[in-house]
């Protein structure tokens, strides 16, 4: 499977992921945690990587993101 930039990133929301995180005072390991007792298995490096751009997320993988920053999955979404 080919997975296509957008804009030199491979996901829109990590900017939205970091500032959703930072301001629920989560670090990074906190919310792969959250995300592992929902059932999404990822890592520490795996948030960063989402937050720099440099991972795809799938659409389930937000949905549940949204779910634990409790944030709208638009929001995750938009573009500055």
């Amino acid at each position: 499977m080919k997975i296509y930039d957008y804009k030199g990133k491979k996901n829109l929301c990590g900017k939205r992921v970091r500032e959703a995180r930072l301001r629920q005072r989560l670090s990074q390991y906190a919310l792969a945690a959250k995300l592992q007792t929902e059932g999404i298995l990822m890592e520490q490096d795996s948030i960063s990587r989402i937050e720099i751009g440099t991972r795809f997320v799938a659409d389930y993988e937000i949905k549940v993101i949204a779910k634990i920053l409790n944030v709208p999955v638009q929001w995750l979404l938009e573009e500055e």
